[in-house]
Protein backbone atom coordinates (compact mmCIF):
# COMPACT_ATOMS: atom_id res chain seq x y z
CA UNK A 1 0.00 0.00 0.00
CA UNK A 2 2.67 2.68 1.04
CA UNK A 3 4.54 1.65 -2.39
CA UNK A 4 1.64 1.97 -4.33
CA UNK A 5 0.82 5.22 -2.60
CA UNK A 6 4.55 6.62 -2.89
CA UNK A 7 4.37 6.01 -6.68
CA UNK A 8 0.91 7.87 -7.17
CA UNK A 9 2.81 10.63 -5.05
CA UNK A 10 5.87 10.65 -7.45
CA UNK A 11 3.68 10.38 -10.59
CA UNK A 12 1.75 13.74 -9.20
CA UNK A 13 4.55 15.23 -8.75
CA UNK A 14 5.81 15.08 -11.79
CA UNK A 15 2.90 15.64 -13.57
CA UNK A 16 2.68 19.06 -12.14
CA UNK A 17 6.69 19.62 -13.00
CA UNK A 18 5.97 19.00 -16.47
CA UNK A 19 2.53 21.05 -16.53
CA UNK A 20 5.08 24.04 -14.96
CA UNK A 21 7.67 23.62 -17.68
CA UNK A 22 5.18 23.35 -20.36
CA UNK A 23 3.52 26.76 -18.52
CA UNK A 24 6.72 28.51 -18.26
CA UNK A 25 7.82 27.64 -21.97
CA UNK A 26 4.29 28.79 -23.36
CA UNK A 27 4.92 32.04 -21.48
CA UNK A 28 8.80 32.52 -22.44
CA UNK A 29 7.90 32.05 -25.97
CA UNK A 30 4.68 34.61 -25.60
CA UNK A 31 7.07 36.94 -24.02
CA UNK A 32 9.70 36.61 -27.48
CA UNK A 33 6.67 37.65 -29.91
CA UNK A 34 8.34 40.99 -31.19
CA UNK A 35 4.09 42.14 -31.35
CA UNK A 36 3.71 41.25 -27.32
CA UNK A 37 6.99 43.13 -26.74
CA UNK A 38 5.47 46.31 -28.75
CA UNK A 39 2.04 45.96 -27.11
CA UNK A 40 4.12 45.74 -23.04
CA UNK A 41 5.83 48.35 -24.08
CA UNK A 42 2.88 50.40 -24.83
CA UNK A 43 1.44 49.30 -21.98
CA UNK A 44 4.86 50.78 -19.84
CA UNK A 45 6.19 53.38 -21.36
CA UNK A 46 3.65 55.13 -23.20
CA UNK A 47 2.19 55.70 -19.36
CA UNK A 48 5.18 56.38 -18.04
CA UNK A 49 6.26 58.89 -20.36
CA UNK A 50 2.96 61.10 -20.16
CA UNK A 51 2.83 60.75 -16.41
CA UNK A 52 6.90 62.42 -16.35
CA UNK A 53 5.27 65.54 -18.79
CA UNK A 54 2.25 65.25 -16.32
CA UNK A 55 4.37 65.59 -13.20
CA UNK A 56 6.41 68.58 -15.02
CA UNK A 57 3.38 70.57 -15.66
CA UNK A 58 2.69 69.90 -11.87
CA UNK A 59 5.22 71.82 -11.34
CA UNK A 60 5.95 74.27 -14.15
CA UNK A 61 3.45 76.61 -14.79
CA UNK A 62 4.19 77.30 -18.84
CA UNK A 63 3.19 73.59 -19.49
CA UNK A 64 0.14 73.91 -20.64
CA UNK A 65 -2.40 70.88 -19.96
CA UNK A 66 -3.62 71.36 -23.79
CA UNK A 67 -0.31 69.14 -24.92
CA UNK A 68 -1.23 66.23 -23.70
CA UNK A 69 -3.89 64.74 -26.09
CA UNK A 70 -1.82 64.98 -28.94
CA UNK A 71 1.18 63.75 -26.88
CA UNK A 72 -0.45 60.70 -25.74
CA UNK A 73 -1.22 60.20 -29.35
CA UNK A 74 1.72 60.80 -30.87
CA UNK A 75 3.89 58.37 -28.29
CA UNK A 76 1.22 55.75 -28.44
CA UNK A 77 2.75 55.92 -32.70
CA UNK A 78 5.88 55.95 -31.57
CA UNK A 79 5.98 52.83 -29.26
CA UNK A 80 3.43 51.09 -31.15
CA UNK A 81 5.40 50.65 -34.47
CA UNK A 82 8.51 51.29 -33.70
CA UNK A 83 9.74 50.59 -37.33
CA UNK A 84 7.02 52.21 -38.88
CA UNK A 85 6.87 55.50 -41.15
CA UNK A 86 5.91 57.87 -38.32
CA UNK A 87 8.89 55.85 -35.45
CA UNK A 88 10.78 58.99 -36.10
CA UNK A 89 11.74 61.14 -33.57
CA UNK A 90 12.47 64.18 -35.30
CA UNK A 91 9.71 63.75 -37.21
CA UNK A 92 7.79 63.41 -33.59
CA UNK A 93 9.33 66.49 -32.00
CA UNK A 94 9.59 68.80 -35.63
CA UNK A 95 5.81 67.66 -36.39
CA UNK A 96 4.10 68.76 -33.05
CA UNK A 97 6.05 71.81 -32.86
CA UNK A 98 5.45 73.07 -36.06
CA UNK A 99 1.48 72.05 -35.18
CA UNK A 100 1.27 74.18 -32.32
CA UNK A 101 3.13 77.51 -34.45
CA UNK A 102 0.68 76.58 -36.93
CA UNK A 103 -2.43 77.05 -34.42
CA UNK A 104 -0.50 80.13 -33.56
CA UNK A 105 -0.53 81.77 -37.13
CA UNK A 106 -3.62 80.47 -37.71
CA UNK A 107 -5.15 82.11 -35.03
CA UNK A 108 -3.24 85.23 -35.51
CA UNK A 109 -4.16 85.74 -38.79
CA UNK A 110 -7.96 85.12 -38.97
CA UNK A 111 -8.36 87.23 -35.63
CA UNK A 112 -6.92 90.14 -38.20
CA UNK A 113 -9.77 88.60 -40.92
CA UNK A 114 -12.40 88.41 -38.41
CA UNK A 115 -11.73 91.57 -36.39
CA UNK A 116 -10.96 91.96 -32.96
CA UNK A 117 -14.99 91.30 -31.63
CA UNK A 118 -14.43 87.44 -32.35
CA UNK A 119 -10.76 87.38 -31.22
CA UNK A 120 -11.60 84.99 -28.55
CA UNK A 121 -13.64 82.26 -30.57
CA UNK A 122 -12.58 79.67 -32.79
CA UNK A 123 -13.76 80.54 -36.54
CA UNK A 124 -13.94 78.39 -39.31
CA UNK A 125 -11.37 80.24 -40.94
CA UNK A 126 -9.11 80.07 -38.18
CA UNK A 127 -9.33 75.98 -37.67
CA UNK A 128 -9.22 76.01 -41.67
CA UNK A 129 -6.40 78.11 -41.91
CA UNK A 130 -4.24 76.37 -38.98
CA UNK A 131 -5.03 72.85 -40.83
CA UNK A 132 -3.95 73.80 -44.28
CA UNK A 133 -0.98 75.58 -42.86
CA UNK A 134 0.44 72.78 -41.08
CA UNK A 135 -0.26 70.22 -43.71
CA UNK A 136 1.60 72.59 -46.29
CA UNK A 137 4.64 72.68 -43.68
CA UNK A 138 5.38 69.25 -42.65
CA UNK A 139 4.58 68.27 -45.97
CA UNK A 140 7.30 71.00 -47.55
CA UNK A 141 10.13 69.81 -44.76
CA UNK A 142 9.45 66.16 -44.68
CA UNK A 143 8.26 66.04 -40.95
CA UNK A 144 4.94 64.63 -41.95
CA UNK A 145 3.21 63.79 -37.73
CA UNK A 146 -0.19 62.92 -37.47
CA UNK A 147 -0.32 64.62 -33.73
CA UNK A 148 0.78 67.60 -35.68
CA UNK A 149 -2.82 68.06 -36.60
CA UNK A 150 -3.89 68.24 -33.18
CA UNK A 151 -1.14 70.62 -31.75
CA UNK A 152 -2.89 73.04 -34.62
CA UNK A 153 -6.23 72.59 -33.63
CA UNK A 154 -5.51 73.33 -30.08
CA UNK A 155 -3.20 76.15 -30.08
CA UNK A 156 -6.09 77.71 -31.34
CA UNK A 157 -7.48 77.70 -28.14
CA UNK A 158 -4.79 79.07 -26.24
CA UNK A 159 -5.08 82.93 -25.99
CA UNK A 160 -2.72 85.08 -27.98
CA UNK A 161 -0.36 86.13 -25.00
CA UNK A 162 0.77 82.66 -23.96
CA UNK A 163 1.26 80.98 -27.00
CA UNK A 164 4.92 81.58 -26.93
CA UNK A 165 4.49 79.56 -23.71
CA UNK A 166 2.21 76.93 -25.60
CA UNK A 167 5.16 76.51 -28.43
CA UNK A 168 7.82 76.02 -26.14
CA UNK A 169 6.08 73.41 -23.92
CA UNK A 170 5.02 71.50 -26.71
CA UNK A 171 8.77 71.32 -27.82
CA UNK A 172 10.33 70.46 -24.72
CA UNK A 173 7.41 67.39 -23.58
CA UNK A 174 7.48 66.34 -27.36
CA UNK A 175 11.55 66.65 -26.29
CA UNK A 176 11.08 64.25 -23.49
CA UNK A 177 8.71 61.69 -24.86
CA UNK A 178 11.03 61.49 -27.98
CA UNK A 179 14.29 60.74 -25.69
CA UNK A 180 12.11 57.74 -23.87
CA UNK A 181 11.60 56.63 -27.05
CA UNK A 182 15.24 56.59 -28.21
CA UNK A 183 16.30 54.58 -25.52
CA UNK A 184 13.92 52.53 -24.95
CA UNK A 185 14.69 51.61 -29.14
CA UNK A 186 18.51 51.61 -29.17
CA UNK A 187 19.11 49.57 -25.19
CA UNK A 188 16.10 47.51 -25.83
CA UNK A 189 13.62 46.78 -28.47
CA UNK A 190 16.56 46.71 -31.11
CA UNK A 191 18.55 44.19 -28.79
CA UNK A 192 15.53 41.72 -28.03
CA UNK A 193 17.57 38.91 -29.67
CA UNK A 194 20.38 39.15 -27.28
CA UNK A 195 18.22 40.44 -24.01
CA UNK A 196 14.95 38.22 -24.73
CA UNK A 197 15.92 35.61 -27.28
CA UNK A 198 16.50 32.14 -25.10
CA UNK A 199 18.19 30.81 -28.41
CA UNK A 200 20.39 33.62 -28.58
CA UNK A 201 21.84 33.25 -25.05
CA UNK A 202 21.23 29.87 -24.85
CA UNK A 203 22.31 26.32 -26.87
CA UNK A 204 26.01 26.74 -26.20
CA UNK A 205 26.95 22.85 -24.98
CA UNK A 206 26.11 20.19 -27.47
CA UNK A 207 25.55 16.93 -27.45
CA UNK A 208 25.80 14.49 -30.57
CA UNK A 209 24.86 11.00 -30.02
CA UNK A 210 27.21 9.42 -32.60
CA UNK A 211 25.55 6.83 -34.96
CA UNK A 212 24.48 6.74 -38.29
CA UNK A 213 26.90 7.02 -41.53
CA UNK A 214 26.91 10.59 -41.36
CA UNK A 215 27.65 11.51 -37.96
CA UNK A 216 30.44 13.65 -38.86
CA UNK A 217 28.34 16.07 -40.44
CA UNK A 218 26.18 16.02 -37.48
CA UNK A 219 28.95 16.56 -34.87
CA UNK A 220 30.73 19.24 -37.34
CA UNK A 221 27.06 21.08 -37.28
CA UNK A 222 26.89 20.86 -33.76
CA UNK A 223 30.38 22.27 -33.34
CA UNK A 224 29.42 25.06 -35.38
CA UNK A 225 26.72 25.99 -33.20
CA UNK A 226 28.71 25.70 -30.46
CA UNK A 227 31.50 27.69 -31.61
CA UNK A 228 28.85 30.91 -31.49
CA UNK A 229 29.60 31.20 -27.43
CA UNK A 230 33.30 31.46 -25.79
CA UNK A 231 31.54 29.05 -23.32
CA UNK A 232 30.48 26.70 -26.09
CA UNK A 233 31.79 22.98 -26.09
CA UNK A 234 30.83 19.65 -27.78
CA UNK A 235 30.28 16.18 -26.39
CA UNK A 236 30.36 13.33 -28.73
CA UNK A 237 28.09 10.52 -27.48
CA UNK A 238 28.97 6.82 -27.60
CA UNK A 239 25.92 4.57 -26.59
CA UNK A 240 26.73 1.18 -25.85
CA UNK A 241 24.42 -1.67 -25.09
CA UNK A 242 27.02 -3.61 -22.78
CA UNK A 243 28.12 -2.18 -18.87
CA UNK A 244 31.80 -4.02 -19.68
CA UNK A 245 32.00 -2.14 -23.18
CA UNK A 246 31.38 0.71 -21.72
CA UNK A 247 33.82 0.60 -19.28
CA UNK A 248 36.32 -0.89 -21.61
CA UNK A 249 35.69 2.22 -23.80
CA UNK A 250 36.31 4.57 -20.91
CA UNK A 251 39.11 2.59 -19.67
CA UNK A 252 41.14 3.84 -23.31
CA UNK A 253 40.11 7.34 -23.69
CA UNK A 254 41.62 7.40 -20.03
CA UNK A 255 44.71 5.72 -21.38
CA UNK A 256 46.95 8.41 -22.98
CA UNK A 257 47.51 8.36 -26.60
CA UNK A 258 49.78 5.93 -27.71
CA UNK A 259 50.95 4.54 -31.27
CA UNK A 260 49.19 1.28 -30.74
CA UNK A 261 45.83 1.78 -29.21
CA UNK A 262 44.75 -1.86 -28.86
CA UNK A 263 47.37 -2.82 -27.00
CA UNK A 264 46.55 -0.58 -24.16
CA UNK A 265 44.07 -1.19 -20.85
CA UNK A 266 47.14 -2.65 -19.34
CA UNK A 267 46.33 -0.44 -15.89
CA UNK A 268 42.33 -1.46 -16.45
CA UNK A 269 40.54 -3.73 -13.92
CA UNK A 270 41.78 -7.76 -13.74
CA UNK A 271 39.48 -9.66 -16.14
CA UNK A 272 37.87 -6.47 -17.95
CA UNK A 273 39.33 -7.46 -21.38
CA UNK A 274 38.12 -10.89 -21.20
CA UNK A 275 36.02 -11.96 -24.37
CA UNK A 276 36.40 -8.22 -25.39
CA UNK A 277 37.83 -7.62 -28.62
CA UNK A 278 40.56 -5.23 -27.77
CA UNK A 279 41.09 -3.89 -31.29
CA UNK A 280 37.91 -3.19 -31.84
CA UNK A 281 37.26 -1.25 -29.18
CA UNK A 282 40.77 0.49 -29.42
CA UNK A 283 39.13 1.65 -33.18
CA UNK A 284 35.82 2.87 -31.97
CA UNK A 285 37.53 4.99 -29.33
CA UNK A 286 40.22 6.56 -32.13
CA UNK A 287 37.58 6.98 -34.47
CA UNK A 288 35.67 9.33 -31.61
CA UNK A 289 38.70 10.48 -30.40
CA UNK A 290 39.74 11.89 -34.39
CA UNK A 291 36.24 13.15 -34.66
CA UNK A 292 36.30 15.06 -31.39
CA UNK A 293 40.12 16.11 -32.63
CA UNK A 294 38.73 17.87 -35.91
CA UNK A 295 35.86 19.18 -34.43
CA UNK A 296 37.91 21.30 -32.03
CA UNK A 297 40.30 22.34 -34.80
CA UNK A 298 37.79 23.24 -37.47
CA UNK A 299 35.28 25.23 -34.93
CA UNK A 300 37.65 26.30 -32.35
CA UNK A 301 35.79 24.35 -29.27
CA UNK A 302 36.29 21.80 -27.22
CA UNK A 303 35.18 18.66 -27.89
CA UNK A 304 35.13 15.45 -25.14
CA UNK A 305 33.97 12.28 -25.97
CA UNK A 306 31.35 10.11 -23.13
CA UNK A 307 30.26 6.34 -23.46
CA UNK A 308 26.85 5.92 -22.15
CA UNK A 309 25.57 2.61 -21.75
CA UNK A 310 21.26 2.25 -23.28
CA UNK A 311 18.99 2.05 -20.14
CA UNK A 312 15.39 2.19 -20.78
CA UNK A 313 15.84 3.95 -24.30
CA UNK A 314 17.84 5.34 -26.12
CA UNK A 315 15.80 8.51 -26.20
CA UNK A 316 15.99 8.44 -22.64
CA UNK A 317 19.76 7.60 -22.02
CA UNK A 318 20.68 10.77 -24.77
CA UNK A 319 18.79 13.18 -22.51
CA UNK A 320 20.23 11.65 -19.31
CA UNK A 321 23.88 11.92 -20.61
CA UNK A 322 22.46 15.22 -21.68
CA UNK A 323 21.59 16.03 -17.80
CA UNK A 324 24.98 15.00 -16.51
CA UNK A 325 27.26 16.56 -19.12
CA UNK A 326 25.85 20.14 -19.20
CA UNK A 327 24.29 19.91 -22.66
CA UNK A 328 20.94 22.42 -24.03
CA UNK A 329 20.76 21.40 -27.02
CA UNK A 330 20.98 17.39 -28.45
CA UNK A 331 21.75 17.90 -31.90
CA UNK A 332 21.11 14.00 -33.60
CA UNK A 333 21.37 12.15 -36.97
CA UNK A 334 18.50 12.07 -38.59
CA UNK A 335 16.94 8.25 -38.27
CA UNK A 336 14.29 6.34 -39.71
CA UNK A 337 11.94 3.45 -38.42
CA UNK A 338 9.51 1.77 -40.49
CA UNK A 339 9.58 4.68 -42.66
CA UNK A 340 9.16 7.39 -40.03
CA UNK A 341 11.00 9.44 -38.02
CA UNK A 342 12.78 6.29 -35.31
CA UNK A 343 10.86 6.84 -31.84
CA UNK A 344 13.70 7.60 -30.10
CA UNK A 345 13.74 11.36 -31.27
CA UNK A 346 10.14 12.21 -30.74
CA UNK A 347 11.12 10.94 -27.38
CA UNK A 348 13.32 13.83 -27.30
CA UNK A 349 10.98 16.12 -29.50
CA UNK A 350 8.70 15.61 -25.85
CA UNK A 351 11.57 16.38 -23.43
CA UNK A 352 12.48 19.81 -22.51
CA UNK A 353 16.02 20.31 -24.12
CA UNK A 354 16.22 21.50 -27.19
CA UNK A 355 16.69 19.72 -30.61
CA UNK A 356 18.21 19.62 -33.60
CA UNK A 357 17.41 16.51 -35.83
CA UNK A 358 20.41 16.68 -39.54
CA UNK A 359 19.36 14.93 -42.22
CA UNK A 360 22.81 15.30 -44.39
CA UNK A 361 22.42 15.01 -47.68
CA UNK A 362 26.13 14.24 -48.41
CA UNK A 363 27.99 14.26 -45.55
CA UNK A 364 29.35 18.08 -46.02
CA UNK A 365 30.43 19.88 -43.09
CA UNK A 366 30.43 23.69 -44.95
CA UNK A 367 26.87 25.57 -44.79
CA UNK A 368 26.93 28.72 -46.73
CA UNK A 369 23.43 29.65 -47.83
CA UNK A 370 20.52 28.37 -45.44
CA UNK A 371 16.74 28.70 -45.98
CA UNK A 372 14.86 28.94 -42.90
CA UNK A 373 10.61 28.68 -43.90
CA UNK A 374 8.07 29.53 -41.12
CA UNK A 375 4.69 29.24 -40.23
CA UNK A 376 4.03 31.94 -37.67
CA UNK A 377 6.29 34.34 -35.47
CA UNK A 378 7.42 32.06 -32.86
CA UNK A 379 10.44 30.93 -30.03
CA UNK A 380 11.36 28.11 -32.53
CA UNK A 381 11.63 30.35 -35.62
CA UNK A 382 14.50 32.49 -33.68
CA UNK A 383 16.39 29.00 -33.04
CA UNK A 384 15.86 28.47 -36.92
CA UNK A 385 17.37 31.71 -37.58
CA UNK A 386 19.85 32.11 -35.06
CA UNK A 387 21.23 27.97 -35.74
CA UNK A 388 21.03 29.32 -39.73
CA UNK A 389 23.15 32.77 -38.67
CA UNK A 390 25.89 30.67 -36.57
CA UNK A 391 26.56 27.74 -39.75
CA UNK A 392 26.68 30.15 -42.39
CA UNK A 393 28.88 32.29 -40.69
CA UNK A 394 29.47 36.13 -41.49
CA UNK A 395 30.41 35.43 -45.24
CA UNK A 396 27.13 32.92 -45.66
CA UNK A 397 23.14 34.29 -46.95
CA UNK A 398 20.47 33.47 -44.89
CA UNK A 399 16.93 33.53 -46.15
CA UNK A 400 13.63 33.38 -44.37
CA UNK A 401 10.64 32.75 -45.93
CA UNK A 402 7.02 31.65 -45.67
CA UNK A 403 4.03 30.39 -47.92
CA UNK A 404 1.09 31.92 -47.77
CA UNK A 405 -2.36 31.15 -50.07
CA UNK A 406 -3.41 33.16 -52.68
CA UNK A 407 -5.97 34.88 -50.85
CA UNK A 408 -3.77 35.47 -47.50
CA UNK A 409 -2.46 39.05 -46.21
CA UNK A 410 0.61 38.98 -47.78
CA UNK A 411 1.25 42.71 -46.21
CA UNK A 412 0.45 40.88 -42.71
CA UNK A 413 3.09 37.88 -44.16
CA UNK A 414 6.07 40.57 -44.80
CA UNK A 415 5.31 41.92 -41.46
CA UNK A 416 5.70 38.87 -39.62
CA UNK A 417 8.81 38.35 -41.38
CA UNK A 418 10.51 41.64 -40.97
CA UNK A 419 9.54 41.23 -37.03
CA UNK A 420 11.79 37.98 -37.01
CA UNK A 421 14.45 39.07 -39.13
CA UNK A 422 15.18 42.56 -37.74
CA UNK A 423 16.29 41.55 -34.22
CA UNK A 424 19.07 39.66 -35.85
CA UNK A 425 22.33 41.76 -36.38
CA UNK A 426 23.50 39.73 -39.66
CA UNK A 427 21.83 40.44 -43.21
CA UNK A 428 18.46 38.59 -43.32
CA UNK A 429 16.49 38.25 -47.10
CA UNK A 430 12.86 37.47 -46.37
CA UNK A 431 10.52 36.12 -49.14
CA UNK A 432 6.56 35.29 -48.95
CA UNK A 433 5.29 32.53 -51.67
CA UNK A 434 2.30 32.13 -52.80
CA UNK A 435 1.78 28.30 -52.74
CA UNK A 436 2.49 25.59 -50.49
CA UNK A 437 5.34 25.00 -48.44
CA UNK A 438 6.29 21.50 -50.10
CA UNK A 439 5.96 22.47 -53.60
CA UNK A 440 8.13 25.58 -52.89
CA UNK A 441 10.67 23.71 -50.76
CA UNK A 442 10.82 21.15 -53.55
CA UNK A 443 11.66 23.92 -56.35
CA UNK A 444 13.84 26.58 -53.93
CA UNK A 445 15.57 24.63 -51.49
CA UNK A 446 18.51 22.85 -54.21
CA UNK A 447 19.59 26.14 -54.90
CA UNK A 448 20.22 26.10 -50.89
CA UNK A 449 22.72 23.84 -48.35
CA UNK A 450 20.97 23.99 -45.42
CA UNK A 451 16.86 23.49 -44.80
CA UNK A 452 15.89 24.48 -41.00
CA UNK A 453 12.32 23.59 -40.79
CA UNK A 454 10.45 23.35 -36.89
CA UNK A 455 9.40 19.80 -35.41
CA UNK A 456 5.39 21.31 -35.31
CA UNK A 457 5.07 19.77 -32.13
CA UNK A 458 1.93 21.76 -31.80
CA UNK A 459 -0.76 19.76 -34.52
CA UNK A 460 -3.02 17.52 -33.51
CA UNK A 461 -2.57 13.63 -34.67
CA UNK A 462 -5.69 14.63 -36.73
CA UNK A 463 -3.69 17.06 -38.39
CA UNK A 464 -0.57 14.84 -38.63
CA UNK A 465 -2.89 12.29 -39.96
CA UNK A 466 -4.33 14.18 -42.85
CA UNK A 467 -1.04 16.20 -43.51
CA UNK A 468 2.19 14.67 -42.73
CA UNK A 469 4.51 16.95 -41.33
CA UNK A 470 6.59 18.89 -43.78
CA UNK A 471 9.86 16.98 -43.15
CA UNK A 472 8.71 13.88 -43.61
CA UNK A 473 7.07 15.13 -46.91
CA UNK A 474 10.95 16.26 -48.06
CA UNK A 475 12.36 13.18 -47.07
CA UNK A 476 14.09 12.68 -50.14
CA UNK A 477 15.43 16.21 -50.76
CA UNK A 478 18.97 16.38 -52.24
CA UNK A 479 19.70 19.12 -49.84
CA UNK A 480 20.52 19.00 -45.70
CA UNK A 481 17.56 19.59 -43.33
CA UNK A 482 17.73 20.26 -39.86
CA UNK A 483 14.23 19.84 -38.06
CA UNK A 484 14.56 22.25 -34.85
CA UNK A 485 12.76 22.13 -31.68
CA UNK A 486 12.54 24.31 -28.20
CA UNK A 487 12.45 22.14 -25.08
Amino acid sequence: MRDRLGRAIRTTVERVRQLQRRERHAFRAWLERTSTIVHLSVLVFVPLSIGLVTYLSNTLDALSFLLFPPLASGAYTLFANPEGEYANPAQFVGGLTIGAGCGWVGLAVSNRVVGAAAALEVTAVSAALAVLLVGAATWSIGLEEPAAYSTALLGLLVPSGQQPAFLGSVFVASLLVASVFVVWRREFYEQRATVLYQSVKGDDHVLVPMYGERADATAMLGGEIASAHDAGKVVLLDVVDDERLARAERDLLDEPETGDRAGAGSNSEAGLWDDIDRSAVADTVGRLETRAHRIETAAGVPCEVVVAVESGSLGRTILATATETNCDLVATPYAKHRGRLAPFVHELFRSDVDVLVHRSADGTTQWERALVPVRRASDVAHSMIDFAIRLTGATGEVAVCTCIGPSANRRRAESMLSNLANPFAAPIETRVARQEIVPFLRGTAPAYDLVLIGASRDRSAASRFVAPPTFESIAEMDTDVAIVDRG
